[in-house]
């Protein structure tokens, strides 16, 4: 695993965020060492689709990266006839997505398309899958996005929905983004590495509030929606189409 090096050396034009091939080389650290949580995020989503396994249904990965929850689902989908599409908009994390998912077998296949997840046909499914990826569209498709994972989720499937947040009271706020900084510095990041980073991301990345997730989801037509993991300002929600 290639350690993430990218901010570590001053530049003199901060671009913003990409993930290019660049990005998708270090992904694996990046990815450990800058979200709390994420493993057991992944873990989860494994069990959640044995949980709500369908027979003949699709299982959505939507801004798969490099493929872990793809992963994750497929070892634990047992049912007949499944099958998991994977969905990213970048040609380097697709590439090296096939490439990890080709390394282990099962009987459960995946499509891995290189594709506008705004856009990709989504029917038929008993589980989709956004996994910190919603953050980076903009505000204004991220309704249209979800209405239609409901309208292609059947009777009793779920969306899995991953996000950095931010809360609505300044202290609150203040206090969950120093102590993700300081998770990040716990893992080895520099302070530069730490600024460098933020600014790349400022106008790629627009959090929302857990409440302004969860209007959108009740908006959407889910029955109902819980957060089932939360540490700093990171979460991950589970929400219910009715049976």
């Amino acid at each position: 695993m290639s350690k993430d090096q990218i901010y570590a050396e001053p530049l003199a034009h901060i671009q913003d965020f990409r993930f290019d091939e660049q990005v998708a080389d270090v992904f694996p650290d990046m990815i450990q060492r800058s979200v709390p949580g994420y493993q057991s995020i992944i873990q989860t989503i494994g069990q959640l689709a044995s949980r709500y396994q369908q027979d003949h249904s699709h299982f959505y990965d939507l801004g798969c990266s490099l493929g872990a929850a793809s992963l994750a689902m497929r070892r634990h989908i047992n049912a007949t006839g499944c099958k998991i599409v994977a969905v990213d908009n970048s040609a380097a994390m697709v590439e090296r997505c096939r490439r990890h998912l080709e390394a282990f077998r099962s009987d459960v296949p995946v499509e891995v398309i290189e594709g506008d997840i705004r856009s990709t046909e989504l029917s038929n499914a008993a589980m989709v899958v956004v996994n910190f990826t919603l953050q980076f569209l903009a505000k204004s498709d991220r309704t249209a996005l979800l209405n239609r994972v409901f309208q292609a989720l059947k009777p009793g499937g779920i969306l899995l929905l991953s996000e950095k947040i931010i809360s609505p009271a300044p202290c609150s706020n203040q206090l969950l983004v120093e102590l993700h900084h300081d998770f990040k510095r716990a893992n080895g990041y520099s302070e530069l590495e730490i600024s460098q980073k933020r600014t790349a991301l400022e106008n790629v990345m627009q959090p929302d509030s857990i409440e302004q997730h969860q209007q959108r989801l009740q908006a959407a037509g889910f029955s109902e929606s819980t957060v089932w993991f939360q540490c700093f300002n990171f979460c991950s929600m589970i929400a219910f189409k009715q049976p």
